[in-house]
């Protein structure tokens, strides 16, 4: 693992990325759209660098948070973050595989499971050769059924999987959502600026939840008119982008 350094996010939060495992807009989207309030159990699924439960506990401290990652290296990574940060008493990081968590993880006790799946389909596409990319961005290791089957047994009653996705799987999403007992509950498309088309959705499902009445949130879009960060943007990356 190569060029191992640190990044600041928002209110001080520092993290330890490398060329392979880091994070992006969709990370931090998504960090946004599932955070947790007040004092809650949660969990984020190949956390990687673990971007999303330290962006949640960036304001909330009240969190017990479970990080899943299966490569090793990406939970060094963490690990170097949890002390920088200060939060070993809000953290338990597990590298394991998360179609196999029973006895790990509490089933039924989670108020929220966080998961930025692989985008591309199992064999489709040009497969990268590095394999931990390959891991990261194809249905290598883990495919949307695994995601949403673990996050159906963590969840409790209520519970809320929150996923990011291209706009083209949206369907594929609800699917595997439903098919695990998760019912699509609300959701919002993300636009670079007006003149292009969605390249990003965010949705979130209840465990157990009544079907339909799907929430469609209005767009967010990543760019103002004039090309530079929308103020939401500015808003949700906080202090990140004036470093």
């Amino acid at each position: 693992m190569d060029n191992i350094h640190i990044e600041p996010l928002d209110c001080g939060m520092e993290i330890f990325v490398s060329d392979t495992h880091h994070f992006s807009t969709d990370t931090i989207l998504l960090a946004d759209f599932s955070k947790p309030s007040g004092k809650k159990l949660c969990a984020d699924l190949g956390t990687g660098c673990g971007t999303i439960p330290l962006l949640w506990l960036k304001q909330n401290k009240n969190l017990s948070v479970f990080a899943v990652e299966l490569q090793k290296d990406a939970c060094g990574l963490l690990e170097k973050s949890i002390e920088r940060n200060g939060l070993e008493d809000n953290f338990t990081l597990l590298n394991a595989d998360l179609r196999d968590l029973k006895g790990k993880l509490p089933f039924g006790a989670f108020d929220v499971v966080s998961c930025n799946p692989p985008y591309k389909l199992g064999g489709s596409g040009i497969l990268n050769p590095e394999e931990q990319k390959l891991v990261a961005r194809h249905e290598a290791e883990c495919t949307l059924d695994d995601v949403c089957e673990a996050a159906s047994k963590l969840l409790q009653f209520g519970g809320r999987l929150c996923v990011c996705q291209r706009p083209e799987r949206l369907s594929d999403v609800i699917e595997s959502m439903r098919k695990f007992g998760i019912e699509p509950k609300r959701l919002r498309l993300v636009q670079q600026r007006k003149s292009k088309a969605p390249k990003l959705f965010l949705l979130e499902g209840r465990r157990g939840g009544k079907r339909g009445f799907l929430d469609v949130l209005p767009t967010l879009f990543i760019e103002d008119e004039q090309g530079g960060f929308s103020q939401e943007m500015l808003e949700i990356y906080g202090d990140y982008k004036s470093r």
